[in-house]
């Protein structure tokens, strides 16, 4: 084996692991931010988990975050919650940075 093919390996086996944590971090995102949205709308603790579980699913349907910004959207309105697109962006932001910050305290 030469040393390109090592690299190469090395290299292969950080984007995977780069890959995973990034799927990780989005899918704690979306738990956090259902919670989130769950204590907005003053559903229990298992309606409230029920809730983050459905979210984190209906973020598979599109690429990015419009498809859990139009559900969020969609729910609030449905239970009569004034909130705008400008504050769930920022929700998900917040939520991106404690998810990350989740996973690595879980690492160490």
């Amino acid at each position: 084996m030469t040393t390109f093919d090592e690299r190469e390996r090395a290299f292969e086996a950080k984007f995977a692991r780069d890959q995973e944590m990034q799927f990780r971090i989005h899918a704690r995102r979306d738990r956090l931010l259902g919670l989130w949205a769950a204590e907005r709308m003053g559903l229990t603790d298992t309606e409230a988990d029920t809730y983050a579980s459905d979210l984190i699913r209906s973020d598979f349907e599109t690429i990015g975050d419009d498809d859990v910004v139009r559900r969020l959207m969609g729910d609030f309105t449905a239970a009569g919650i004034d909130v705008d697109e400008a504050e769930i962006c920022a929700r998900i932001e917040e939520k991106t940075i404690e998810a990350r910050r989740q996973l690595i305290e879980t690492m160490e």
